[in-house]
């Protein structure tokens, strides 16, 4: 199998930052990635993300969409458990035919507080919010007629005529931290998308553990083994590290401020020194060094779609247009 290259928009900024001018560079960016050779563009969801200006995933991604004419589309990923599930149906067959049926709908259930408190979220409700506007998201998408009578949400009996392009629906990939998600995922049978966070030790034994959940409820292993990663390549190693690193350290002790390592397993902490927290995590070096990381989570994870961020708040758009086209020329070539 090819291995398939997505690229994470970064729209998370600096406040003082010009957010127009940072949505132009996305624009830029994203047509030299689908030069580059790249398959696909992504974008996270957050709301409320003090330190940063961040934009809206679902207008950011509309308009990425002109730019990237025969790339799929993901929204990687989209806090279900905060959303009204008809919204979502029909806001994402609508991004389904902007892309000519390319798009991918990533869900999570989110870790943040404030998220919850401000969408009048129990956090307690995660799951069952999730399960529930899952199966409506379904529905909608594949069925001529739905109703709906839930603890959280309701339907009443409509014909359905708002389609997605893709049959029976665009593909769904679940982000998982912890066991439970990940089991969740599997039994589902849809894709595993490994965060960018995790340590591969850390991936292996959890994707093994999605195997055998998956296994056990008799669900094929999708085609697709997705995963995240934080990258930057330079011409050398040194390079790569020294002009990373301001970037990479202030966005992860943003993370362990909001508490993403408190969702992580197995006591896994941020706020360590950045060699100890680039180490098997993040993606940094020179192309060929990148390559043979790339190889490894192949030939040992089985990863053959990876969806790789090399810019983060306050990063110069410079330095990652330089990275796509060092990726374009030197990497991604070796995966085709």
């Amino acid at each position: 199998h090819d291995m398939k290259f997505g690229l994470f928009i970064n729209a998370q900024h600096p406040v003082g930052e010009s957010v127009p001018q940072r949505i132009a560079e996305a624009s830029e960016q994203t047509r030299l990635a689908r030069e580059a050779g790249f398959d696909m563009i992504c974008a996270g969801q957050h709301y409320l993300s003090h330190p940063y200006q961040m934009s809206a995933i679902i207008p950011l991604l509309a308009r990425l969409t002109a730019d990237a004419e025969g790339m799929e589309i993901a929204a990687t990923v989209l806090l279900i458990p905060l959303l009204n599930p008809v919204d979502v149906a029909e806001t994402c067959a609508t991004l389904d035919a902007m892309s000519g049926g390319r798009f991918v709908l990533g869900i999570g259930i989110g870790y943040r507080d404030e998220e919850y408190t401000a969408f009048g979220i129990q956090r307690s409700e995660r799951i069952p919010r999730l399960i529930e506007a899952m199966e409506i998201i379904r529905l909608l998408w594949t069925e001529d007629e739905v109703e709906y009578n839930g603890t959280y949400y309701k339907v009443p009996k409509v014909r359905v005529a708002t389609r997605p392009v893709q049959k029976p629906h665009p593909p769904i990939w679940v982000a998982a931290n912890g066991p439970p998600a990940i089991a969740r995922a599997a039994r589902w049978g849809y894709p595993w998308v490994i965060n960018p966070h995790a340590t591969i030790g850390m991936v292996s034994g959890q994707l093994d553990y999605y195997r055998k959940i998956a296994a056990e409820a008799g669900q094929p292993m999708p085609a697709t083994l997705p995963m995240m990663r934080e990258l930057y390549v330079a011409p050398d190693s040194a390079t790569a590290y020294a002009e990373s690193r301001p970037y990479l350290e202030s966005k992860y002790a943003a993370y362990a401020a909001w508490g993403q390592d408190k969702a992580m397993p197995e006591g896994e902490s941020f706020s360590v020194p950045f060699d100890q927290l680039a180490r098997d995590r993040f993606l940094i070096g020179n192309p060929e060094e990148v390559v043979r990381e790339i190889q490894r989570y192949r030939d040992e994870l089985g990863v053959n779609h990876l969806n790789i961020r090399v810019q983060w708040p306050g990063m110069p758009h410079a330095n990652a247009m330089r990275q796509l086209e060092i990726l374009g020329k030197e990497v991604l070539p070796r995966f085709r």
